[in-house]
């Protein structure tokens, strides 16, 4: 009866999460503006500028363990397996929803006896401990384990995103699994022995080669308004420092209105990020002698110079597709330590990416991690073509299993497999 009541007021409690915004919904300052930090130069005043200084330190890349492939013929068991344990509690009556309390390693508090059946009923605790009302050492270990198969920092704390991806009821999580078997089975027997594997809603790149992860990186992937898409391609030649030539898309969202803003200000947008403009004949122009509240401006051509703070960083790897998407380096590193990593304009943006293109440059004659990283120090412009191309495929997978049992979710955050908004939602 005690345990009712609980559930009871726990689903009661559940609404007050429900008015807590997820992650992607809050206007955090980063979305909004795709180019790198402010120059040296700006001046105090640059309400950007504060917009940069008021962000909140979000701390480091997490380092990802390699793990077992995204993309393998050895998943599709595995995920079948799941979709039948899953089934199976949705018929045990599923599992209760979490009340809206931040619970913490070492304290005691009356919903943990409610977040051990929760964490039982998943499989992700195997030692029930009855009533005790203490988060201890089992317990914390658990939610870890729950936090990394959602991808979710492993803090060993229940918040508010880890509430959400608890309070996601079993029969959704049914539906993200059938709805990715299929397309996991094209994909996986299509995959080649050496490749590359951006994984969109994960926000994860994987450097796969002989079905074993080499690398796995933490990555940007696309707003909700400018996603980035499902894209089959080979990967053909590594910029180093090179220059960003900026997309019309930016140019007309983003450039246009902030240049119009700044030059209301007094000052020079393109300035202030180094920016040159170029008209339909190649001519640099005098950035003194653009009228901003002109059409014109929306056909010009606008290229970042290269530079500590260039929007692509020290290099870009590039593979042809009709999408112009590419994945890059970015000056902005702290919003790889963001659970909710959707804050790009439709590229991919790597952690540790040096590592990924020492990798692809390892068959290219005169390559490894050392030169890499010394053409970051050096800013020197190159252009190298890969000796042999690497497949490179983004696929939009929100639920698979590996062969240790574990079934992993994530967000359907441009909720293309229809399994409804909760699923979106942590």
């Amino acid at each position: 009866m005690h345990l009712r009541r609980a559930i009871g007021i726990a689903v009661m409690l559940t609404v007050v999460t429900a008015v807590v915004l997820p992650a992607y919904a809050q206007d955090n300052g980063r979305g909004w503006w795709p180019f790198g930090r402010k120059s040296s130069s700006r001046p105090a005043e640059d309400p950007f500028k504060r917009s940069v200084n008021n962000l909140q330190p979000i701390g480091p890349a997490i380092q990802l363990a390699p793990g077992y492939p995204t993309l393998s013929t050895a998943n599709l068991q595995p995920i079948r397996d799941a979709i039948q344990r899953y089934q199976a509690i949705v018929a045990q009556g599923g599992w209760p929803e979490m009340p809206a309390y931040e619970l913490r390693p070492g304290r005691r508090h009356a919903a943990v006896p409610l977040l051990r059946e929760r964490l039982i009923i998943a499989g992700d605790l195997t030692q029930n401990g009855g009533r005790q009302r203490s988060y201890d050492s089992n317990v914390e270990a658990a939610v870890k384990r729950f936090q990394e198969r959602h991808g979710l920092k492993p803090s060993g704390i229940v918040d508010v995103a880890t509430l959400q991806a608890f309070n996601v009821a079993p029969s959704v999580r049914v539906r993200q699994l059938q709805a990715n078997l299929a397309q996991l089975e094209k994909l996986a027997k299509a995959a080649a022995n050496k490749y590359v594997v951006v994984n969109i809603p994960a926000a994860q790149v994987e450097a796969v080669e002989n079905g074993r992860v080499v690398s796995r990186h933490v990555a940007v992937v696309g707003k909700l308004d400018r996603q980035t898409p499902t894209l089959k391609s080979k990967v053909h030649e590594i910029n180093f420092n090179p220059y960003w030539t900026v997309p019309r898309s930016i140019v007309r969202k983003d450039l246009v209105p902030k240049a119009r803003d700044y030059q209301r200000q007094g000052l020079d947008v393109l300035e202030s990020y180094r920016m040159d403009a170029y008209d339909a004949r190649g001519r640099r122009l005098n950035p003194k002698e653009i009228d901003w509240n002109s059409d014109a401006v929306y056909k010009y051509t606008y290229k970042q110079v290269p530079w500590e703070d260039n929007s692509l960083g020290f290099v870009k790897i590039n593979f042809h597709n009709k999408h112009a998407v590419y994945m890059h380096d970015t000056p902005l590193k702290n919003l790889f330590g963001s659970d909710f990593r959707a804050e790009s304009s439709g590229c991919v943006r790597v952690a540790d990416v040096d590592q990924l293109v020492a990798w692809m440059l390892r068959d290219t004659p005169g390559w490894d991690l050392g030169r890499v990283q010394q053409m970051k120090q050096t800013g020197q412009q190159l252009d190298v073509k890969l000796k042999s191309r690497i497949p490179v495929y983004f696929v939009y997978l929100t639920a698979w299993a590996t062969p240790d049992g574990q079934a992993h979710f994530r967000h359907d955050m441009y909720r293309r497999h229809g399994v409804g908004v909760t699923a979106s939602a942590y």
